[in-house]
């Protein structure tokens, strides 16, 4: 009877040490690559802007059009908000009609709130395209961590001046929100496409 136990606690103590070997030590352990959150995007899909703006434009079907609720906020400062995103296209409009200084400090605004990114932006992209309306837009592409990865402006220097920025309410690594960078800067070119004075 000892001789049975004893070769019963061999057996139990054999099975133990085999199960601690075949799941691994700590030296076998390889830690797996960081990963990043899937995300999916729809299809692109436009709709008009609602009247009542001295511009209009098409914009997302996956976007809504928010009133910009800032204490600086004029009339027509809208956001173009993708709630599933987490992205928000800010647009300002200011009408320049007989504001030659007004234009000016414009311009200057403009470039001053791109420049503001140069801290942390590893390139500045600056480019003019020009619309199928004929209109000519300023457009600026960031890189690196920056708050803001595309920014534009079009004037028509007498009086109109239509400016936008797109942001991300989150604190995602730009990298990991490439796609998602990607697929909104397309809306933003679309919009560009089809903006309108009234």
């Amino acid at each position: 009877m000892p001789a049975f136990r004893f070769s019963c606690v061999l057996s139990v103590l054999g099975l133990l040490a085999t199960a601690c070997t075949s799941s691994g030590s700590e030296g076998d352990y390889t830690p797996k690559p960081k990963g990043y959150n899937r995300i999916d995007l729809p299809p692109h899909a436009y709709q008009p802007l609602a009247p009542g703006h001295p511009y209009t434009f098409q914009y997302s079907r996956y976007a809504k059009v928010l009133r910009d609720s800032s204490y600086l906020a004029q009339p027509h400062w809208i956001n173009v908000y993708y709630p599933k995103l987490q992205a928000n296209v800010q647009i300002t409009y200011a009408n320049i009609a007989g504001k030659p200084q007004l234009y000016t400090k414009l311009l200057e605004d403009a470039r001053k709130l791109t420049s503001k990114h140069e801290i942390k932006a590893t390139a500045i992209d600056e480019n003019i395209l020009k619309t199928p309306n004929g209109m000519r837009i300023a457009v600026f592409e960031l890189q690196g961590e920056v708050p803001s990865q595309f920014q534009f402006y079009t004037t028509d220097s007498t009086k109109h001046f239509f400016r936008g920025a797109l942001y991300f309410r989150t604190a995602t690594a730009n990298d990991s929100l490439a796609p998602v960078i990607d697929y909104v800067k397309k809306d933003i070119v679309q919009l560009l496409n089809t903006l309108k004075y009234q």
